[in-house]
């Protein structure tokens, strides 16, 4: 359906892969995986032409339909929700418009008939439409919508009120809506909640044509991918199984790779070797020369460098009191404009102990980050209580914690400012285990991406002295490595955690405990996350 052959791409002297090859096959459901700047994205944009390939060929079937969903989901504006979504579903979308138009003419008493070359057209058009599902398009515009978390209520809403979280959720209904043969999908999961993932996980397991994904969800990507493809170290290398099977061959293929190094690194020494002790000598000259033209011809066994990832572990946290957090009938409603007081949740008590790792679950809207503020002082409680326990230090990071940093600071200046007692070579150092070292440093605090500003809010965390972590959404923008970093430091912790994400890999090998806000009402189940999926019926 879809082939790379022999392709090279680069940006001036940075060479992305060379020689490249990448088959899409119908029915393919590939993982496309590697470190973040190997080209990625470059695929996805050499496949629907969007870039030239400096070498190379890339094929795709003619009458091949490709939808491609990026994370620049473009100008949105003059079109409701509904209406937007619906534009994305491409020919069966132009027919409905043209069948309209005929149809507007043919009810128009005052109007001229159509002509018999007219009447013929529509058809023509009405059989294309009826063989493309169009009379049902509406209704499943209306059921992705649905499943991505934008309600009824919220349909004919105009698209440019939407935030840029939202319409990501349209610009990937419009994808979905279009129906392809090949399917590319960049991040699908980054501004979606657990339910809209889950969702969307069943989506694509119906979905009949072929996929290609990136995602920084493991779990969803290995239940979605049955193959695995790496972009890095200026190669396409392909893996016939999940994202599992790929770590465990990636790792045989490596060590294979270091064996077949070693291997001709000592006998190029040997012929260097023999070269030096014979060079001067007449009646090796012709052996000598054998051996330098041998030595030129030799194909390079090169081993790919180590991909970087965030590095660090939590310091021992100060032992806090048995009872970390102690909430009764705890209430919280937000002022809503003229429509008064508008409740999240009400008659929320329990406690919080110390040492656990709490899972905080519930669907879009039920109030999870709302209860993680009143938790942490950054929002008062309606009515009710909570009380923090004796010698709790409590360290919150939200989701949006990367709009309380100064744009004008580099990352350096940002952390210094808020560890002015430690020395320059420290914090450094810091910077460093979370992938800001040399020029990195130096950058502005405006031009760094959402991962970027992610890890320098956790190297701000890191720093501070707390037994009480607060985490709402902390994975958003992490890549899969950096994530799985985080969990391993988070697991390591020997403080208290309460955590909002919706990585469900994540959270089934951190928590121990499970919060479900729901429908305002506080259910606590005494076991981890899966144990929480059983009983809850997830």
């Amino acid at each position: 359906m879809i082939s790379l052959c022999k392709v090279r791409m680069g940006y001036g002297d940075r060479i992305l892969f060379k020689n490249a090859d990448f088959l899409v096959r119908p029915g393919d459901r590939i993982g496309l995986v590697g470190p973040n700047g190997a080209g990625k994205t470059t695929v996805f944009r050499l496949i629907t032409g969007r870039e030239r390939p400096d070498d190379g060929d890339v094929l795709v079937d003619p009458g091949a339909v490709v939808g491609y969903f990026s994370q620049d989901a473009g100008e949105m504006a003059g079109r409701s929700v509904m209406d937007e979504a619906l534009s994305g579903a491409g020919r069966v979308f132009e027919l409905g418009r043209e069948l309209q138009a005929l149809e507007h003419r043919m009810s128009d008493p005052e109007g001229p008939p159509l002509s018999a070359s007219e009447m013929e057209a529509y058809g023509d058009l009405q059989t294309e439409f009826m063989h493309l599902e169009g009379y049902d398009l509406e209704n499943r515009a209306e059921a992705i919508l649905s499943g991505l978390g934008i309600g009824r209520d919220r349909w004919r809403e105009p698209v440019e009120s939407f935030s840029g979280g939202w319409k990501m959720r349209v610009a990937l209904a419009k994808i979905l809506l279009l129906n392809p043969h090949c399917l590319l999908i960049d991040e699908p999961t980054n501004h979606l909640d657990v339910e809209s993932i889950v969702w969307l996980e069943g989506w694509l397991r119906e979905y009949k044509g072929a996929l290609v994904m990136t995602s920084h969800d493991r779990e969803f990507m290995t239940r979605l991918c049955s193959r695995t493809v790496e972009v890095a170290d200026g190669a396409i290398v392909s893996y016939s199984g999940d994202y599992d099977f790929y770590l465990r061959e990636r790792e045989i293929r490596r060590e294979q790779l270091v064996a077949s190094y070693k291997r001709q690194q000592a006998a190029l020494e040997k012929d260097e070797e023999f070269i030096a002790r014979f060079a001067a000598r007449a009646s090796h000259a012709a052996q000598v020369q054998s051996r330098i033209k041998m030595i030129e011809k030799i194909e390079r066994v090169e081993l790919p460098r180590e991909a970087k990832a965030i590095k660090f572990e939590f310091g021992p946290a100060r032992r806090s009191g048995d009872v970390v957090v102690e909430m009764k009938d705890l209430a919280k409603s937000w002022a809503r404009g003229d429509d008064g007081a508008h409740p999240v949740f009400g008659g929320v008590s329990g406690i919080v102990g110390r040492g656990q790792k709490i899972a905080v679950t519930g669907v879009n809207g039920a109030g999870k980050s709302t209860l993680l503020k009143v938790i942490t002082g950054r929002a008062e409680p309606t009515s009710g209580s909570c009380q923090l326990g004796a010698g709790v230090e409590v360290g919150y990071f939200s989701q949006y914690s990367g709009d309380t940093l100064d744009p004008g600071l580099t990352v350096f200046e940002e952390l210094q400012g808020r560890l002015p007692r430690e020395s320059v070579g420290t914090i450094k150092n810091l910077l460093g285990a979370f992938q800001f070292s040399g020029d990195d440093a130096d950058k502005r605090i405006s031009v760094l991406s959402g991962g970027e500003k992610t890890r320098v809010m956790l190297a701000c965390l890191l720093a501070s002295p707390v037994n009480f972590l607060v985490l709402d959404e902390p994975t958003n923008h992490l890549d899969i490595a950096s994530r799985e970093v985080l969990l391993e430091a988070l697991k390591d912790f020997d403080g208290t955690i309460m955590i909002v994400s919706h990585d469900r890999y994540f959270l089934k090998h951190l928590a121990t405990r499970v919060f479900e806000v729901d429908r305002g009402a506080l259910r606590v189940y005494e076991g981890g996350y899966e144990y929480y999926q059983r009983k809850a019926g997830a």
